[in-house]
């Protein structure tokens, strides 16, 4: 009787104990999404292996579109979310030293259709261990660039533009689709077209692992195809949060603004403007001569009924001359008309600097030296390196020559629509180029 008595007694108590249990974890979760602020709910994935294939994703080139995910699709990924963050204290922080997941071996790949059922794990890179600091000169460059943003950004008696004093929540979701998010690492990137942005993107692909070969992620950021690296299905930006998050999408926005590292690759505006010009209008592109081109030729050139494609108004000669692009960009019907497009539209429009407090400003002017910094800042220095530059095709230099046709007033009227990029990113007044 004492043991019957005795196992009962033992047995309620464990039924106690897992009711005790399940009112904690129920708890936890509560807590975590009453104070999702608090508890840093983005670092979702900053503790998660950094390569080999995620089984969510799909083969053999891409995820499935997120703009394509059902409601359900959209509970399943929030409540994916709070288990991943749950997990970290289950499981606790994974170790870098830890080998990860990757391709196979030679050896092994002929074995691999046997041992599907068996996960592979080999080390894909031998990490780095710096024993020298980051040198001084380049963290000074860092807080010289970013102290000057704050200082225009904060100073109400410096340069004024507008959109200046908004706030983060007055930014259409529109205007937040340059800035591409790795959950795995931490990182955002405002991407600026004509800034080498397409090496940018292929790191950012490869490091978020969201392209595929053959189920494999791609390792080399050179390998990524050309035309894929501008693929939007390929990069999550923060417009794309409302269509996973919902009603959560802009506060997860500020608490991974607060959290990741954010950064941008800025330059020279006009040279910027020339470069534009040059691999938009200067070689074929049937969207760009259709979109753009035409209303040049049709406003301020002598076509007005120019060719139809890009490949007839070639082999006719025919094509905007700088000069049309820079009336076309001053013209006050091309705002009215349509918003100024992404290769020449200003940074601050793109990036927000006002808004956002970047962690690291880089420059083309200085683009190894800064590339080679950030990767080691972001810890990603062992997984990707920044693809060799090609010593750029536009350079400040050329500026007299592309400029000589312009009529003084209009460099002037140009400077002022794109002083504010001048300004916030540390460029000297071409004051050479406005007064001649």
């Amino acid at each position: 009787m004492a043991l019957s008595q005795t196992k009962s007694t033992k047995m309620g108590m464990s039924r106690l104990l897992r009711i005790f249990v399940f009112v904690g974890a129920v708890f936890m979760i509560l807590l975590i999404i009453i104070y999702w602020d608090e508890v840093g709910a983005t670092n979702f994935y900053l503790h998660a292996t950094i390569s080999g294939p995620h089984p969510s994703r799909l083969t053999p080139h891409r995820r499935s579109d997120p703009e394509k995910k059902t409601d359900e699709d959209k509970e399943n990924s929030f409540l994916t979310d709070i288990d991943a963050f749950v997990n970290q204290f289950l499981e606790g922080t994974i170790d870098p030293t830890e080998q990860v997941r990757g391709e196979p071996t030679p050896g092994e790949a002929h074995n691999q259709s046997s041992e599907k059922s068996e996960e592979k794990f080999v080390p894909r890179r031998e990490w780095k261990i710096h024993l020298t600091p980051i040198d001084p000169e380049m963290k000074q460059r860092q807080e010289n660039r970013k102290q000057l943003l704050q200082d225009f950004c904060s100073n109400r008696s410096l340069f004024d533009f507008p959109g200046k004093y908004r706030n983060f929540d007055d930014i259409p979701n529109k205007e937040l689709d340059h800035l591409i998010v790795d959950d795995r690492h931490g990182i955002i990137y405002c991407y600026v077209p004509k800034v080498a942005c397409s090496n940018w993107k292929r790191i950012m692909i490869v490091l978020s692992e969201s392209l595929l070969l053959d189920g494999v992620p791609y390792q080399n950021p050179l390998d990524v195809p050309q035309d894929l690296v501008h693929n939007s299905s390929l990069h999550f930006t923060f417009n794309k949060f409302w269509k996973r998050y919902g009603k959560f999408s802009r506060h997860l926005m500020k608490i991974k603004l607060k959290k990741y590292t954010k950064f941008l690759f800025v330059r020279d505006p006009f040279v910027r403007l020339i470069s534009a010009y040059r691999n938009k209008f200067e070689q074929p592109n049937e969207d760009f001569y259709r979109r753009f081109a035409v209303v040049m030729l049709k406003r301020y050139s002598k076509y007005t009924n120019p060719p139809a494609s890009v490949v007839n108004a070639f082999a006719a000669g025919i094509r905007p001359s700088f000069t049309n692009f820079i009336q076309y960009l001053l013209d006050p019907k091309t705002e009215k008309d349509t918003p100024f497009n992404e290769h020449w539209k200003q940074i601050y429009r793109l990036c927000h600097p006002c808004q956002i407090n970047y962690d690291f400003v880089g420059k083309l002017e200085t683009l190894d030296e800064d590339a080679e910094h950030l990767l080691r800042i972001l810890r990603v220095d062992n997984v990707v390196e920044f693809p060799p530059s090609h010593r750029n095709r536009t350079v400040s230099s050329w500026e007299q020559d592309w400029f000589a046709k312009i009529p003084l007033e209009s460099r002037n009227e140009l400077y002022r629509l794109y002083e504010a990029d001048f300004k916030l990113f540390g460029y000297s007044k071409p004051d050479k180029l406005l007064h001649e």
